[in-house]
């Protein structure tokens, strides 16, 4: 199997599993207690908070443990409306978020609360300029994920960030997909909430995480215990949350030689896909560089293509029969019947749009396994637009 599905989730890598192991067995303490077995895993779980607070720029006590991304996401969005009802309820966001943020803003509407969502151009890529122009007096919340999941576009955190600052409106970024791959720091980008999940970096699902710089005076999203300084309720996942620590320190270690590496990759495939696969278009960067609107770049390992003329899902299903794993858009969305809302939010046709591949790839591919998919995929695009014709 080939699988090039790394943004969708990724296998837990085995040292990461090792350090999980014993906090399922062994050391099973509950970190409220005070016991030792209790204080082991507090223990455990203090040095996975350091470890992650070291990357992203923060401090210890401004990581707080989630089920996901998409639970910080809801966190993120809902405390801080709710926190800021009385000065405004206005939110800016852009029309290529992910659902977790989407869905929750139109909740968020349903409640009364006004949300801007920002285009973007033929890229993806959000003007800061945009951000600014849309600010208002009531304005409470900007939420502008740092790369996008389908296409893999980077946006321009630090310039959003350093406007919301200058305004004093709380900024939050998604930062599911850019965390572990890109450097990120919250200081430097004046970032006051993002949100990350372990198993997109070689971690466990159901863990995550949601940095909240201190003084922002959102409250908890989960009611109940006393648990992450009274923010979020409910038992510690111990085991989930070592091996999100592990996966980051190890991601952090390996960024950059595996980003000039997956780059390298995708490059490849790519190339053999303009040259041998006749109208196509690639959705987002091509390549990693400067955007038209300020450093924008894409993720070194997502590469999004359009082939008009086939249908998305044929073309899956095809290569899973040839033993490649690879994605029609967000995992989130698949078997939705409308267009990818990214990809018609940068101008594609709702022909382009579903006729779309997204491949993310992953420390294990090779340059073999690029060329064998190149083969494949040649084959399969001429076949079905054979069959459509």
């Amino acid at each position: 199997m080939i699988y090039l599905d790394h943004g969708a989730t990724t296998p837990v890598d085995e040292a990461v599993l090792q350090e999980m192991l014993p906090y399922f067995t062994k050391e099973y303490g509950n970190a409220s207690t005070i016991y030792s077995l209790g204080q082991s895993a507090k223990k455990a779980i203090h040095t996975a908070r350091k470890n992650l607070a070291e990357m992203i720029g923060s401090e210890i006590n401004e990581i707080y443990f989630t089920a996901g991304g998409s639970e910080a996401d809801n966190w993120a969005l809902q405390a801080s409306a709710r926190a800021f009802r009385e000065k405004g309820r206005h939110i800016i966001t852009t029309r290529i978020e992910h659902h977790a943020v989407l869905n929750t803003c139109k909740a968020l509407e349903r409640e009364g609360y006004d949300v801007t969502y920002l285009p973007v151009d033929a890229q993806g890529v959000v003007s800061p300029t945009a951000v600014q122009q849309a600010i208002r007096p009531d304005t409470i919340l900007v939420s502008v994920m740092a790369a996008n999941n389908e296409i893999g576009t980077v946006e321009d955190i630090a310039a959003i960030g350093a406007i919301c600052k200058e305004h004093r409106i709380l900024f939050h970024t998604d930062a599911v997909q850019a965390f572990g791959k890109i450097p990120l720091n919250v200081e430097e980008m004046h970032i006051d909430l993002l949100s990350v999940s372990g198993h997109k970096i070689y971690g466990p699902k159901g863990i995550g995480f949601l940095y909240i710089r201190n003084l922002t005076g959102i409250g908890p999203l989960l009611y109940g215990g006393s648990q992450e300084r009274n923010r979020r309720a409910g038992t510690e996942n111990v085991p989930g949350i070592v091996g999100l620590g592990a996966a980051a320190v190890r991601a952090a270690e390996h960024m950059q030689e595996e980003a000039a590496r997956e780059e390298a990759l995708r490059s490849r495939l790519l190339e053999r896909i303009l040259k041998e696969i006749p109208d196509c278009r690639v959705n987002g960067f091509a390549t990693i560089r400067e955007g038209e609107n300020g450093p924008c770049r894409s993720l070194p390992g997502t590469l999004n293509v359009s082939f008009p003329g086939i249908e998305a899902e044929s073309a899956l299903i095809m290569l899973d029969m040839a033993g490649i794993c690879a994605a029609g858009g967000s995992a989130c969305t698949t078997g939705a019947l409308e267009p990818s809302h990214v990809l018609s939010a940068i101008g594609r046709s709702e022909g382009e749009a579903k006729g779309s591949l997204r491949f993310s790839l992953g420390k294990e591919n090779t340059p073999e396994e690029m060329d064998r998919v190149a083969e494949e995929l040649k084959r399969i695009v001429e076949r079905l637009r054979s069959i459509r014709i």
